[in-house]
């Protein structure tokens, strides 16, 4: 598996060793060790697994205590996704970082706890799946409005069609007025 550092260091780019043939492929996902060599050594609570249309842009999210951090990887298709900085006391303190995930690229994704995270379906459909590090706490939970300009997001959005969001994402907040963690 190769580790990449982003710009924002905490946040790393994971690309796993794919062995094909033409049967098809093998790859690695998940293995402890490798990970804590690659400066990952999170512990996971919890998988979950989301399909998404072409168009849909689900996010920013993130909880204000027990904190996930969350490996992120597509299984179908392909997104734009996205981790913001909240944590106040970081010198990248909203800052972005964004990447393409594909089931062609088998790229993942770590985004560690005290970002808010989102994603936009590029392809017809998405399958999207991350493990995170603590439970889902929907008190805990926070929205950061999707193209808030302080941020400046530069999602690659469909020409002509605008994101499909959730009435939680529509309602999300300006960066500036978000509880910071």
């Amino acid at each position: 598996m190769k580790f990449t550092p982003t710009s924002i260091p905490e946040i790393i780019v994971i690309e796993p060793t794919v062995f094909g043939d033409e049967r098809g492929y093998f790859m690695e996902t998940w293995t402890q060790s490798k990970f804590a060599e690659g400066g990952i050594t999170a512990q996971f609570v919890q998988d979950n697994h989301s399909k998404s249309q072409q168009g849909v842009l689900r996010g920013l999210h993130y909880q204000i205590s027990n904190a996930q951090g969350k490996l992120v990887r597509v299984l179908k298709g392909e997104v734009f996704d996205v981790a913001v900085d909240m944590r106040k006391s970081s010198p990248s303190y909203g800052q972005w970082v964004g990447e393409t995930l594909s089931e062609e690229n088998k790229k993942m994704m770590w985004v560690p706890p005290g970002f808010a995270h989102g994603f936009y379906v590029l392809s017809e459909e998405a399958e999207f799946v991350y493990k995170c590090t603590d439970y889902y706490a929907p008190e805990y939970e926070r929205s950061v409005l999707w193209n808030d300009l302080d941020i400046g997001i530069e999602w690659p959005l469909i020409p002509g069609k605008a994101p499909q969001l959730s009435a939680k994402d529509q309602a999300g907040l300006r960066f500036k007025d978000a509880q910071p963690y």
